[in-house]
């Protein structure tokens, strides 16, 4: 079973998702500041993390942005609905989802299911072939690795996902609503910008030159497609 790290100051909140995540099943890890984040993640297998914004010592997109330099355990933010601008910047630096305060326990429960199943499948969509090629970018399913012109490239889980989405289809237009329901599994009502966060993302990390993409194109006005010599 998973094991799962909640980091929030308020010791309320941390038990409130305890209640719900407990009778799962899950190993639970607390911390209240995000250098105790990192330091739980550094000395203990961590599956997914439950990550506040707002925190003393070192808050959640500071973490977060630690986080990223060498792990790509799933991150949800934690969040209140006044902190919109933290949400985009959380998403930016390498947060997968985010969770508004206060919480649905049902929400709660669906979110990190669903992050932890993309984190153990790293998709789980059996499409045969395992390897896909556009120009210099190659994904193996199988060994769950992409490399850009021979060199290997790490991705967090949803943007592996995305990737694997585009380049399993070349070619093909999906708009963000499209991406967005078949990679988080959710209903897309608002979900452009979480998509365009992650799309930037990607296209920093495969591309030559993310303004003047040569593989991770938009069409304007209805989405994105992979395209590149085959």
């Amino acid at each position: 079973m998973a094991n799962i790290l909640i980091c929030d100051d308020e010791q309320d909140i941390v038990s409130a998702l305890k209640i719900y995540l407990a009778p799962e099943g899950y190993t639970l890890f607390e911390a209240y500041t995000g250098r105790q984040a990192l330091d739980i993640v550094a000395h203990h297998e961590i599956h997914l993390i439950l990550m506040d914004i707002m925190m003393p010592e070192m808050d959640g997109i500071s973490a977060t942005a630690k986080l990223r330099e060498a792990y790509n355990i799933p991150i949800i933010l934690l969040t209140a609905k006044s902190e919109d601008s933290d949400k985009v910047l959380g998403l930016n630096i390498g947060a997968d989802d985010y969770i508004t305060k206060p919480f649905n326990p049902i929400e709660v429960l669906a979110r990190v299911r669903s992050q932890l199943r993309r984190y153990t499948t790293l998709g789980g969509m059996e499409v045969k072939p395992h390897r896909f090629v556009t120009g210099g970018v190659v994904l193996d399913d199988e060994a769950k690795t992409v490399t850009v012109d021979g060199d290997s490239v790490s991705l967090t889980p949803m943007e592996y996902n995305i990737l694997r989405l585009l380049i399993s289809h070349p070619g093909r237009v999906y708009s963000s609503a499209q991406i967005y329901e078949q990679v988080w599994n959710e209903n897309a009502i608002g979900s452009e910008g979480a998509v365009a966060v992650h799309i930037r993302h990607l296209r920093e990390k495969i591309e030559i030159d993310p303004s003047e993409p040569r593989y991770l194109k938009v069409v304007w006005g209805l989405g994105y497609k992979m395209e590149g010599d085959r």
